[in-house]
């Protein structure tokens, strides 16, 4: 059998050989395009122990172009798909049975061809350059790629796959489908280029775990506060609402060691303890969780348990988080636990995502934002009711908020 799959009757003749568990690689038109704004040129599928793979052109000038869903139909019936990125996957097709391998087993894949680097070095803003790059490199390519993941396959699954293959994957591509409303011409004087609408990409597959957030070379992660660049990003409905996570490691921290502040404001009891000024003690907190305690502080009862925590970790071989994530204990002491902090904040963030995803679905009110302890709701006012569901969240898992609103995302007052 032939690896261009260009028919229906040749499609039949796949679907006969009755594979069960695949690697699929989708082909977009262009590498470069957001992928919830991009199509598909190809469909590369191979058997995890089949001797080669298969290419289905769903948009290619080369060949015959196959439906495209009749290849969805084809990929429905298989009872395992093993993806490289099942978030970016999803915003082409959605499908159950998807499994990244990136979270059985990190894998550093290198793969380019001369062809694919000339052409986009050429002309990267072609909307459609992968159907006119000869379909054969594109094989080539994914021919490679099986090469390079497919010791995965057979690999058993760590104890936090389903966390990140399942719930945090389906959390943050949420997100991304959304986007966020422009003002294009304050857009274009910040970045570059005038847009309608933004597109965030969040990387899961961090050192940290602590989840990344760019596209198109623009950190969204990191807008900066005092260039007025976050102003570009305005409100659809009828205003943006920001609730934060008031000391979030602080309070992450104290849940892992186990100690219960007394007040409601975390950072004005550590104003209390360090007998300093509230703005003062917030700078000593977080210089102290993320470098080390201070001598003259060591003593307070809060640090005293976090010590002892980071020592009672450091002498493990492992630290299993609540994600189920592993970390291996040789690592600097301070460093190991500011990935168990990070990981911790990632794993309660995607809890609450998803209860927010929840809430949200059949609403005109939608999440269009996140970085790390921060959530941008792009809020219809008659939807009151909603915002109080989703503050209730919050709640559940005894974290302070703050609020603020507006209908730029820099300006935004607090309430």
């Amino acid at each position: 059998m032939f690896w261009l799959i260009e028919t229906k009757e040749k499609l039949k003749e796949l679907e006969d050989k009755g594979l069960s568990k695949v690697f699929v690689e989708l082909i977009p038109l262009n590498n470069n395009i957001h992928p919830s704004q991009n199509d598909i040129s190809c469909v590369y599928i191979r058997g995890i122990k089949d001797t080669k793979g298969y290419l289905l052109p769903i948009n290619h000038s080369e060949s015959f172009n196959i439906d495209i869903q009749d290849a969805y139909h084809l990929l429905q019936g298989y009872e395992e798909i093993f993806v490289r990125d099942k978030k970016e996957f999803l915003h082409y097709m959605i499908l159950k049975q998807l499994s990244d391998i990136h979270f059985i087993s990190p894998t550093d894949i290198q793969v380019n061809t001369p062809t694919q680097d000339f052409y986009y070095k050429k002309h990267p803003n072609i909307g459609n350059l992968n159907s006119i790059i000869p379909i054969v490199k594109h094989y080539e390519y994914c021919e490679e790629l099986y090469s390079q993941v497919k010791h995965v396959f057979e690999m058993e699954k760590p104890p936090y796959f389903d966390f990140y293959n399942t719930q945090a994957t389906r959390a943050f591509w949420w997100i991304e489908q959304e986007g966020i409303k422009l003002n294009p011409e304050l857009f274009e004087e910040h970045f570059g280029t005038k847009l309608e609408r933004a597109y965030t990409q969040f990387n899961l597959k961090t050192t940290t775990t602590r989840p990344s957030n760019s596209f198109g070379g623009i950190n969204y992660a990191a807008l900066d506060k005092k260039s007025g660049c976050r102003d570009a990003f305005v409100a659809e409905n009828d205003f943006l609402l920001e609730i934060d996570i008031s000391a979030y490691h602080p309070t992450l921290a104290a849940q892992l060691v186990g100690y219960k502040f007394e007040q409601g404001d975390i950072h004005q009891a550590f104003a209390d303890m360090y007998g300093v000024g509230y703005k003062e003690a917030k700078e000593l907190t977080f210089k102290q969780l993320y470098g080390g305690v201070f001598t003259e502080y060591k003593e307070l009862e809060f640090f005293k348990l976090v010590e002892n925590f980071i020592n009672e970790v450091s002498s493990k071989e492992e630290y299993v988080c609540k994600s189920g994530y592993v970390f291996k204990t040789n690592l600097k002491k301070q460093t190991l636990f500011n990935y168990i902090l990070q990981n911790t904040e990632t794993y309660y963030n995607v809890l609450i995502l998803e209860e927010i995803i929840k809430i949200l679905k059949e609403s005109k009110t939608k999440i269009v934002h996140y970085t790390y302890d921060s959530f941008l709701l792009d809020v219809d006012k008659t939807e009151k009711d909603i915002v109080e569901k989703i503050q209730e969240v919050f709640k559940q898992y005894d974290f302070n908020i703050k609020r603020a609103y507006g209908v730029k995302y820099g300006s935004l007052e607090p309430i």
